[in-house]
């Protein structure tokens, strides 16, 4: 939590979890005694040593070690508040906020749990590799002397690859990205926002870093080939066409900032003074302030990043509608009527018992109603009415089925992020806090849904009983929670 403040944050990456869990869970199988221990006052009792360390445990650990990792999206409103507009928000709100994100998600996973979870069309493929990861760490295979058993094979590469990337994250960071065209004209500025890897088109560079070949899809062993090709043939014409005609055209006052930025900026060029359009009394926006001082600039990358990204949003919901609307309804009709393919994991579930939907029911509503006070209540601190929280869980229920179709099938999803920029921005003009917390009932709810449905289905897959799913998804919730609280 404290890592993520810096410049360069510290992550724990998820194989490093699965590694620390097996270790630990095979020492505590092997030294702690099989003792049977009573909770006082009640009939529940455990052991401490229950039996070998099983793959269902190691899952379980290492779903709720991972995802009580890292920062919540809530404290970035909280640290945004205070870095960039200088003001502080009451403790119990922010409490609050975190509580009620946490929870809603995990309520809103049982409309969804049936359609794809349990559909075998729905299958997930960035899945697939950390069931072979896990299944390598527990079952055994027949010896060989042709092959490497996978275990060992899993081994020998994350030693090779951590003693390797000691030299460009460690020892010479300068070699994640070598720029050819840097070096040999050194002081053109041209040349440094074609060839510069870190701050330019990346034109003439390569990297010996792993996070450089996997930085525009994720790890490309997890995604199909053709998700591959598209993401990149998307990559060129944004990156290669898109924004250096932009740039060089001058469209927007783009030669006035530089080519690639995140920041926002005056036209004078420098970065934009948050304080003159802000009223300090009510902290909202002062129209009469902008119009005296300036418009508001992006560089041209991020300028068309938030075209695009909205393109791609209203592309995938068409080409799903157009493409796919019909099988996908009778996928939909099929689950409701409990219809529909009944394959092998279907099968070996069907053992253990289902969630109840009222479970979920039980869940959301109170999340909803605290979520209503946290807005309204502090003085309307966060800006956002109540109704803004309805129309975000309206948004939910709309967009999760067609993100989840996408990441279930392709393992790429579209951000609703702009989107919910846009919407809350019109209904609720001049109120930036407004914005953020909007944002995350909508659209960082969205993505915590499709966390969780990807959760389940590696629970799936791995044939833990949903109910202990929903346990372990609700303890990561507390967890997260108090972590961040």
């Amino acid at each position: 939590m404290l890592t993520t403040f810096r410049q360069n944050p510290v992550n724990i990456p998820e194989f490093s979890i699965i590694m620390l869990c097996y270790s630990l869970g095979k020492l505590m199988a092997a030294v702690l005694p099989a003792k049977v221990v009573r909770v006082p006052g009640t009939k529940i009792v455990f052991s401490l040593n229950p039996g070998p360390f099983s793959l269902k445990e190691h899952i379980l650990c290492c779903m709720i070690a991972n995802n009580g990792l890292g920062a919540s999206p809530a404290i970035d409103i909280l640290a945004a508040t205070k870095a960039y507009f200088r003001r502080s928000i009451h403790p119990v709100a922010v409490f609050l906020l975190l509580l009620t994100t946490s929870n809603i998600s995990c309520g809103f996973i049982g409309f969804f749990m049936k359609f794809f979870v349990n559909r075998s069309e729905m299958w997930w493929p960035e899945i697939l590799p950390m069931v072979t990861m896990y299944r390598a760490f527990h079952e055994k295979e027949e010896r060989s002397k042709a092959t490497l058993p996978r275990n060992k094979f899993f081994f020998l590469v994350f030693v090779i690859s951590f003693s390797y990337y000691t030299i460009p994250g460690y020892f010479f960071p300068s070699v994640s990205a070598l720029s050819f065209v840097c070096w040999v004209w050194k002081r053109s500025i041209t040349a440094q926002q074609i060839g510069s890897g870190y701050n330019g088109l990346g034109i003439g560079s390569f990297g010996l870093d792993w996070s450089t070949v996997s930085g525009f899809t994720g790890s490309p062993l997890m995604f199909p080939f053709f998700v591959i090709v598209n993401t990149m043939v998307g990559f060129i014409l944004f990156m290669y066409i898109v924004v250096p005609f932009a740039y060089w055209s001058n469209s927007f006052k783009a030669k006035t900032f530089p080519i690639v930025s995140t920041e926002v900026y005056d036209n004078y060029g420098g970065r934009y003074n948050m304080s003159r359009v802000l009223d300090e009394s009510n902290f909202q926006f002062k129209q009469e302030g902008y119009e005296n001082y300036s418009k508001l600039y992006l560089s041209i990358t991020r300028a068309c990043s938030i075209g695009f990204g909205l393109a791609s949003l209203g592309a995938s919901l068409t080409d799903i509608v157009l493409s796919h609307g019909r099988s996908f309804w009778n996928q939909l009709n099929q689950s409701i009527d409990g219809r529909g393919s009944r394959d092998v994991h279907v099968q070996m579930m069907d053992k253990y018992k289902s969630i109840p939907v009222w479970w979920f029911i039980l869940l959301l509503l109170p999340m909803i109603g605290l979520a209503v006070f946290t807005c309204e209540g502090f003085g309307n601190e966060f800006q956002l009415p109540y109704w803004g929280i309805i129309l975000a869980c309206l948004l939910v229920l709309l967009f999760v089925p067609p993100c989840a179709a996408l990441r279930a099938t392709v393992a790429q999803n579209p951000s609703t992020e702009l989107l919910s920029h846009i919407i809350i921005g019109y209904l609720c003009p001049g109120r930036p806090l407004a914005n953020m917390v909007f944002e995350l009932y909508c659209s960082i709810n969205i993505d915590y849904c499709l966390e969780i449905l990807a959760s389940y289905k590696l629970g799936f897959y791995m044939k833990i009983p949903p109910r202990e799913m929903f346990f372990a998804q609700e303890f990561i919730a507390i967890c997260r929670v108090t972590k961040d609280g």
